[in-house]
């Protein structure tokens, strides 16, 4: 190893000696360690230059530095920070210096990696969710959130959470996509088998009380499908307009360029009108059906005393009471909480509105990447047949 590098590490590791709070169980210097072993694996499968292992080796030790600072929550921007304080220090040149600043700031959840050496990172950091201690490490990292002050986590409700966050994961690199996804389809089937475990659990620990206070406290496992079911059901719609904010983007950037480029062209060009008029249309229509997707609907927000007497208002969305007068509302919600069945009730309503909503979001989606998939190919076997087969001297 490099006398720079092997004084790089001994310094890290007695930081991580003097600096690292119990608290964190989770994202420690065992951790940290696992993620140096990963990116060097990683980096040596794709061959990488010498230089680009060691920022991916400075990066790997320097990740999660933030902790030592604070919470979690903006943890990459701080060790990002002090990465760069402490290796200017160290006499790295200031372009490899923001090179690993990025590095670490790729692995930010959600993450969006732009290039191979963050994908790398990126992979590496949640190597974890595929390995054979994924179940010992996801408790850990219970415990840790825990520890920062979240209080005490239903175990169910935090495998819940763990669940959706796996499915809405993806890995990176085809090293990672090759070796690391089948461990972590083996795992998202265990978490799913623990999830019944612990609601079972839950449901013979309750079926065991004879009082009835104590009965009541069986409801938790219910309220917890309430909640796990909205919550998936936010995850989709918050993917949703990612996906339509994408294709928005992307066609954006499109139309700009042809308007900009291409359009002024034409009249020295003018074979390319068709194919000209083909790509704008795809892209307008594309985006069209994009932004219906994600276009807020408005709906009256009023629910009067008659429906809340009848039990057919549902106050759990604002949609619904936004014009209601506070005193009105509070007598609605007492009326609510007061009613077990209007209560649940109203719950499934609102899921089951909202899984309509997602319906019509993924319908419209659905439609927009079509139109724009078919419509781009059109459009450029358009303009290769209008450069091969027609001269604009003919026009």
């Amino acid at each position: 190893m490099d006398k720079q590098l092997e004084k790089f590490e001994s310094w890290i590791r007695k930081m991580f000696e003097n600096r690292q709070k119990s608290e964190f169980c989770y994202h420690n210097i065992e951790h940290t360690l696992q993620i140096v072993d990963k990116v060097r694996e990683i980096g040596e499968y794709y061959g990488l230059e010498k230089e680009e292992k060691e920022d991916l080796f400075f990066a790997g030790w320097m990740h999660d530095v933030g902790y030592w600072e604070g919470k979690g929550e903006g943890h990459e921007v701080r060790g990002a920070e002090m990465a760069e304080e402490y290796l200017i220090q160290l006499g790295i040149d200031k372009q490899r210096v923001d090179r690993i600043k990025s590095l670490i700031l790729a692995t930010r959840i959600p993450q969006n990696p732009q290039n191979l050496l963050e994908e790398i990172i990126c992979d590496a950091d949640l190597f974890h969710l595929s390995s054979d201690q994924f179940y010992d490490q996801t408790l850990l990292l219970k415990k840790e959130k825990e520890n920062s002050g979240y209080g005490e986590i239903p175990l169910s409700e935090w495998l819940a959470g763990s669940q959706i966050f796996m499915l809405s994961h993806h890995y990176h690199t085809e090293y990672a996509k090759k070796f690391l996804q089948p461990g972590k389809e083996k795992n998202l089937k265990l978490i799913d088998m623990k999830i019944k475990e612990a609601l079972e659990e839950k449901v013979s620990s309750s079926q065991g009380k004879k009082s009835k206070k104590e009965k009541k406290k069986s409801e938790r496992g219910v309220e917890t499908m309430f909640r796990v079911t909205s919550t998936n059901h936010l995850q989709l719609s918050a993917l949703a307009d990612n996906k339509a904010n994408i294709m928005i983007s992307v066609n954006s950037i499109i139309l700009s360029i042809v308007v900009t480029v291409l359009v002024r062209k034409l009249e020295e060009y003018p074979n390319y009108i068709v194919p000209t008029f083909l790509l704008v249309t795809t892209c307008l229509t594309a985006m069209v059906f994009a932004i219906l997707a994600t276009r807020p609907k408005v709906s009256t927000g009023l629910v009067t005393k008659s429906d809340i007497d009848k039990k057919q208002g549902n106050l759990l969305y604002f949609g619904n009471f936004h014009q209601m007068t506070l005193p009105d509302y509070k007598g609605g919600m007492h009326a609510l909480m007061e009613d077990g069945n209007y209560l649940y009730d109203s719950m499934i309503t609102d899921i089951y509105y909202l899984g309509k909503v997602l319906s019509q979001k993924y319908q419209l989606l659905r439609k927009s990447y079509s139109i724009f998939m078919f419509g781009f190919v059109i459009s450029v076997i358009s303009f290769l047949v209008a450069t091969i087969f027609f001269d604009p001297v003919q026009y």
